[in-house]
């Protein structure tokens, strides 16, 4: 997967990962805020017929996206969370 520069590499992951698992890509978005302690966090939408799709039987699709970025966000030296909209 290529990076655009100057993006943010986790925003393109979590996208990236997003489009994989649903059946409508393109609606697909991600939006970012910060907390005050600095933590990123990442607002995933998808259309409402892949909301299950992201989520998975008992959440483990949705744990492991928060795995996945969780993890590459310390690596970076950052912290993140992933929540999925409604």
């Amino acid at each position: 997967m290529a990076l655009s520069n100057g993006g943010d590499p986790l925003k393109e992951l979590l996208v990236h990962l997003a489009k994989a698992l649903v059946d409508k890509p393109d609606e697909v978005e991600v939006m970012t805020t910060t907390e005050e302690d600095g933590t990123i966090i990442y607002q995933l939408k998808v259309a409402s017929d892949d909301i299950g799709k992201v989520i998975g039987k008992k959440g483990r699709i949705a744990n492991a996206l928060r795995v996945i970025i969780g993890a590459s966000a310390t690596k970076e030296g950052k912290v993140a969370r992933v929540q999925i909209l409604d």
